[in-house]
């Protein structure tokens, strides 16, 4: 299955960390095939923090959603995300899972409902998302481009960076 991950972070050297992720993921059984530029974007919902870099990343996987959240969250913490930190606050490094080729998942887990819960608000997910997937539509039969055209520019700002993040190799 192709699933599409969001990478972010805004302490450290932000660059470092989106690429240590990729490299990370490979191990954990979800091959990186592709890699979105990076963008320097606004923090959201809590605004009184730095400034993030954000990619998304095509993986390729056998892993399920369960088991795909949980190699994230083991890449989060090898990276220093320990989970005690304010909930939208600063942190080393997020890993989201976006979409899924399987189509939508729901759990009791609210960090396991796909695609993101909150993905059609997030322009710092969409921008990547739809510069490495144009033609993406999600299982509902929404087009990204159209959730993209959406969102207000002014209010969530998103600049393209020329940091280059590659696959593993």
């Amino acid at each position: 299955m192709r699933v599409w991950l969001g990478l972010g972070s805004n302490l450290g050297d932000r660059v470092a960390a989106l690429q240590t992720a990729i490299d990370a993921l490979a191990p954990e059984g979800v091959r990186v095939d592709a890699v979105s530029p990076v963008y320097e974007t606004a923090p959201q919902d809590l605004d009184d923090q730095p400034a993030f870099l954000n990619a998304v990343v095509r993986a390729v996987t056998d892993l399920d959603p369960p088991r795909i959240l949980a190699a994230a969250k083991r890449v989060e913490r090898a990276a220093g995300r320990d989970g005690s930190g304010v909930r939208y606050g600063p942190r080393a490094l997020d890993v989201d899972l976006l979409v899924w080729e399987g189509g939508a998942v729901t759990s009791t887990d609210p960090d396991l409902v796909i695609p993101h819960a909150r993905l059609a608000q997030r322009r710092f997910a969409l921008v990547p998302l739809a510069d490495l997937e144009p033609a993406l539509v999600l299982p509902d039969g929404r087009p990204i481009a159209v959730l993209l055209a959406r969102l207000d520019v002014a209010s969530q700002p998103v600049t393209r960076t020329a940091h280059p993040l590659t696959p593993p190799a």
